[in-house]
């Protein structure tokens, strides 16, 4: 009999030992599984200072991108690299920027897989992020802040250019931005951004640096009315009375379909307009020097 109850006791006792041993590999099973996966920055080998040429990518949502990403934006280019939230470089796929969530395709990929392709393989091409979206152009004055991004855009677009600048030379920006200022700000918005560039270029130690101006998008549902036809004057005249600036144009793109931004496809597509008028600008100076040089 004693026999008999200490057999049913030892097995009772193995039985739970072995729900207990469960329960803890169950446990750790889930802990594991809610345990955050450190994720790796991949390491690039950076080129000759002078072979890496840095663009700034600036202004409000249509810079940083709201186009739905696939899987053609996630493609790494060894030549195209972008600079991160936290100041690493790391190879551009989509999203790059990081202003605000859901952030997705912008131009500026497309931009610098362009420019990467007509400048040939010795030069990388860096992306700088700096769009904050919703942000008017008042916002990009030194000092001030977005509440949107609780970020300081121009602020923060000096300090990642010139720590960018430690390793490749700025060539140009690209401003996309105006949405926010298309309604009774529009008549201030010429002399608003041609101060703005001015202090860009002073800030940035580099008085010719060339600044590329997008358009905003006609299918905007306010792109005919009066103060939107200020405004995109005023990006075109910009352009024109600078010297170092070129007009972007955004005609036939199309929106992701809340009237406000454009398409992944649209925006692939005005990432390579954007390295057209840059080659373009570029190819001028050049012939202008030449004309006045005789060389």
């Amino acid at each position: 009999m004693k026999s008999t109850n200490r057999a049913k006791s030892l097995s009772i006792l193995a039985s739970a030992a072995v729900v207990f041993g469960g329960c803890i590999w169950l446990a750790s099973q889930v802990k594991a599984e809610e345990a955050p996966v450190e994720t790796q920055t991949p390491s690039v080998k950076l080129p000759a200072k002078e072979k890496f040429h840095l663009f700034i990518l600036a202004g409000q949502s249509n810079m940083a991108g709201r186009g739905v990403i696939e899987e053609e934006d996630k493609v790494a280019n060894p030549r195209v690299l972008t600079l991160t939230k936290d100041g690493k470089w790391v190879p551009a796929v989509e999203p790059i920027h990081f202003d605000k969530p859901g952030s997705g395709v912008g131009p500026g990929r497309g931009f610098g897989l362009a420019m990467a392709k007509k400048l040939g393989p010795d030069v990388t091409i860096g992306l700088i992020p700096c769009a904050h979206g919703g942000s008017p152009i008042a916002s990009w004055e030194p000092g001030a802040k977005w509440y949107q991004t609780n970020g300081h855009p121009y602020d923060d677009a000096i300090a990642r250019a010139n720590l960018a600048s430690k390793d490749g030379v700025l060539q140009g920006i690209l401003w996309h931005q105006g949405e926010s200022d298309a309604g009774n700000r529009a008549p201030k918005y010429q002399a608003n951004l041609t101060a703005l560039m001015a202090r860009f270029r002073k800030d940035l130690s580099a008085a010719d640096l060339p600044v590329l101006l997008g358009q905003l998008g006609p299918f905007r549902k306010e792109a005919n009315d009066e103060n939107s036809r200020i405004l995109d004057t005023a990006l075109r005249s910009v352009a024109k009375e600078d010297g170092n600036a070129a007009f972007v144009s955004a005609e036939g793109l199309t929106s992701n379909g809340d009237f406000v931004h454009f398409d992944n496809k649209s925006q692939r597509e005005f990432g390579r307009r954007y390295a057209e008028a840059f080659s373009k600008l570029m190819d001028d100076r050049l012939q202008e020097k030449k004309a006045a040089t005789g060389k």
